[in-house]
């Protein structure tokens, strides 16, 4: 993959001059209007073409065209049914490579199925038991230091939370070490800014460009990461319980290891796919509960029951809390923090009546998806109770995707919710959070799903 903006757009016509006349309907004229609106506010421009195309159209977007794929039967086709017309390395995940390298988002074939084989050991059950004991500790300690009266930006307080846990459960660092974690969750945050940006800032190479900005908080980030990789790697004996350790350990069916880069770039991208979407989601859920107090009763009385006033184990998140489940796939719904799955057709394929041609880039959307009235009615309202074990087994296979699925589904699911439930049940053990009169939230795309310049909540005790 190339990283000079010129090139790629060069690429992107030659594959559409390539595709001609086989394209599904939509608009196709050059629009910087439409282009800000799926950059800004896509939702209701995709549900609006889905009504008037159904589950598959196309829409230029800048310089070239864009399918797009909404629907339980879409979702479906990508992500389970044939995955194999689709890479993911030549869509816009692409574009995440000079700070991820090769990891599991940026990797397609066989390649990526050896090192997701290697990886899944890490993610076992009881691997998830040490990592929760990490989270414990710094949500613990987070907690405490809110106090009622206080005004509080959630998104940010849970993105610094986020990232300590992260610096303890994926890196195995501790996040007050100035020369190692906290250096480490200062310029991976640095790094993270530049895909926040407005996609035409992100072409600029210049001097003092977010680009340059970008590339000297990765050089910071493989100082801190491959001098771990080798400090352990030198050190006898039995390595660590963090995924940073697991990975070195690992082993594929024929005794294969990754090389350092390979370590590297796997547990970079982990803290990229886990640190946004777990302060996304949990700032989402603590909203969504502030404006429905019948919820939060409910999800509070469940907790009281199962715990009586203890630490939850990752035993009792997982199978005795089933509200707390209900309530986090509801914001799931809502509010999916990777909205969209970008995709790259490497064979012309058929969907819907329609031909898509190679080489063109179709993106399925979860946020869409999940909002279309025939699937989920009253599709704006937040009730948890559509999520029952029944009504969510009684849904069309690919209309829930949050975590998008078959052989790329998530790897870290599990660790992502446990990490959002834990954090969640022990903030409301002692306090509530309240929406502060007048203040409306606007939803932001860029990275993931989040609330755009945070979410400021006031801080009450739990009565």
């Amino acid at each position: 993959m190339s990283d000079n903006p010129a090139r790629r757009v060069a690429e992107d016509l030659l594959a559409e001059w390539r595709g001609r006349g086989r394209y599904p309907p939509g608009p196709s004229d050059f629009s910087i209007a439409r282009t800000r609106r799926v950059a800004h506010d896509p939702l209701p421009l995709l549900l609006s073409e889905y009504e008037r195309h159904g589950p598959i159209f196309s829409l230029r977007l800048l310089h070239t065209r864009v399918v797009f794929m909404l629907g339980p039967e879409a979702n479906h086709f990508v992500t389970v049914g044939h995955p194999e017309n689709f890479h993911w390395r030549e869509s816009s995940f692409g574009d995440l490579i000079p700070l991820l390298g090769d990891g599991l988002l940026t990797i397609d074939d066989d390649y990526h199925d050896r090192a997701r084989a290697i990886m899944m050991p890490a993610f076992h059950r009881e691997q998830l038991n040490a990592a929760v004991e990490a989270m414990e500790a710094e949500a613990g300690t987070a907690i405490a230091a809110l106090g009622p009266g206080q005004v509080v930006d959630v998104y940010g307080w849970m993105r610094g939370l986020a990232m300590r846990i992260a610096m303890r459960a994926l890196l195995g660092l501790d996040p007050d070490e100035d020369g190692k974690g906290a250096a480490a969750a200062e310029h991976f945050e640095r790094a993270l800014g530049f895909y926040g940006i407005d996609y035409p800032l992100r072409l600029l190479r210049g001097p003092g460009s977010p680009w340059r900005k970008l590339v000297a908080s990765r050089e910071v980030l493989d100082g801190i990461v491959f001098g771990e990789i080798a400090r352990r790697r030198a050190a006898a004996g039995p390595g660590g319980r963090d995924i940073l350790s697991l990975l070195l350990a690992a082993r594929g069916e024929n005794g294969e290891a990754f090389s350092d880069r390979e370590v590297r770039d796997q547990v970079m991208t982990l803290m990229f796919a886990g640190h946004d979407t777990s302060t996304s989601t949990l700032t989402f859920m603590l909203y969504e509960l502030a404006r429905h107090p019948d919820v939060l009763a409910r999800l509070c009385e469940e907790q009281d029951r199962v715990l009586n006033g203890g630490a939850p184990t990752s035993e009792q998140l997982e199978r005795e809390m089933p509200y707390l489940d209900e309530v986090l796939d509801e914001v799931l719904r809502l509010y999916p923090p990777a909205w969209i799955g970008p995709r790259r057709a490497v064979r012309e394929f058929e969907f819907g009546g329609y031909t898509v041609p190679k080489g063109a880039y179709v993106n399925y959307c979860s946020w869409a998806s999940h909002r279309i009235p025939e699937v989920f009615s009253e599709p704006e309202a937040f009730v948890p109770e559509r999520f029952t074990r029944e009504r969510k087994a009684a849904l069309p296979r690919g209309a829930y995707v949050p975590f998008g699925g078959g052989q790329r589904i998530c790897i870290g699911k599990r660790f992502g919710q446990t990490e959002v439930k834990l954090v969640a049940t022990m903030l409301l053990q002692r306090l509530r959070l309240d929406a502060l009169p007048g203040r409306t939230m606007t939803v932001r795309q860029m990275p993931t799903l989040s609330p755009k310049g945070g979410l400021p909540m006031r801080v009450l005790p739990r009565g």
